[in-house]
């Protein structure tokens, strides 16, 4: 009967080139991986190289600037990275979890949209518990997400509620009514002005309606979008020195209007809540460096966020 025991040349094969792999796939650069593990590029080439003569497969392979996986590598990955996280977790559980210690790195993944809301007050509680922690708040990719967090290339997601896969985990960290901003010189805001006004709208994607937009079709409503860009910042300042309307979450109007001439009014139609969910894997959230990290990003939105009953009066 065949094991895993009986696989050719698994006594030959020297773990650290494993280390090596699951970096290497999670960066998806051989520069970016040196600098992880303290290496040379020129030791992380031959650590793969000599990875892939024991495997028979290229495993990566180059694409413009960088290196994507092959089939062989994209299999692998998530069974080398279960099997280091155990390893790792082992070691915490067997000494006990320190932040300050055990945390090194945190990736998070949001809309970009988000990040002037949720990033600074993370830094703010992150920065206390562990002060050498190195922080990247990333661009969200839905597609990737599963994937991404089933690898480690990312170890937590914001994003609004959607169906997710059994290995995820999540939960409601935001919720939030909409208002509309528009330039000083607008006196009132009505249903039938709104509908006929152009908009500015947000939105990461590059095509495809926003989350307003689908709540507004959900109604049989339809409006008309003059600009679309990627952040709030940007949208403010074009709603000020123009006519267009921007409908915006309403906690997120405080951040972003303060330097700005604007008016902030209620809608004038309805439109549903926006959620956002805190997205992870089931594997990583049973570890105890997981559960911290759930805990203070949920701890960190809680106490720094402005309420919803302190912003529902524009």
């Amino acid at each position: 009967m065949n094991t895993v025991h009986d696989a050719p040349g698994l006594k030959r094969l020297d773990l650290n080139l494993v280390r090596v792999f699951d970096v290497v796939y999670r960066e998806r650069s051989l520069g970016r991986a040196a600098e992880e593990l303290f290496l040379s590029p020129s030791a992380v080439s031959h650590a793969v190289a000599r990875l892939r003569d024991h495997l028979g497969d290229p495993l990566f392979v180059r694409q413009g600037r960088g290196i994507v996986p092959t089939p062989m590598a994209s299999r692998l990955a998530p069974a080398v990275r279960e099997a280091l996280a155990a390893v790792e977790q082992a070691l915490v559980d067997r000494r006990g979890f320190d932040p300050g210690r055990d945390l090194a790195r945190l990736t998070l993944a949001l809309p970009e949209e988000l990040e002037a809301l949720f990033v600074p007050p993370i830094v703010r509680r992150f920065r206390e518990a562990a002060p050498n922690l190195e922080l990247s708040a990333v661009r969200l990719d839905r597609a990737q997400l599963r994937a991404d967090l089933a690898a480690g290339r990312i170890d937590a997601a914001f994003d609004v509620a959607r169906p997710t896969e059994d290995d995820l985990v999540h939960e409601r960290v935001f919720e939030d009514d909409f208002c509309v901003v528009a330039a000083k010189g607008r006196r009132k805001l009505d249903r039938d002005g709104y509908l006929a006004a152009g908009h500015v709208a947000v939105s990461s994607r590059r095509t495809g309606p926003t989350l307003e937009d689908f709540r507004f079709g959900a109604q049989g409503l339809r409006r008309r979008v003059a600009v679309r860009c990627q952040r709030y910042e940007t949208a403010c300042l074009v709603a000020a020195t123009s006519d267009l309307l921007l409908t915006m979450p309403r906690r997120l109007a405080p951040v972003q209007l303060r330097p700005l001439d604007l008016r902030v009014f209620p809608p004038p139609l309805e439109i549903a809540p926006i959620e956002v969910h805190l997205y992870g894997h089931r594997r990583t959230e049973e570890s105890a460096g997981g559960r911290f990290v759930r805990a203070t990003l949920k701890e960190a939105l809680a106490n720094a966020l402005p309420s919803r009953a302190a912003t529902s009066r524009p």
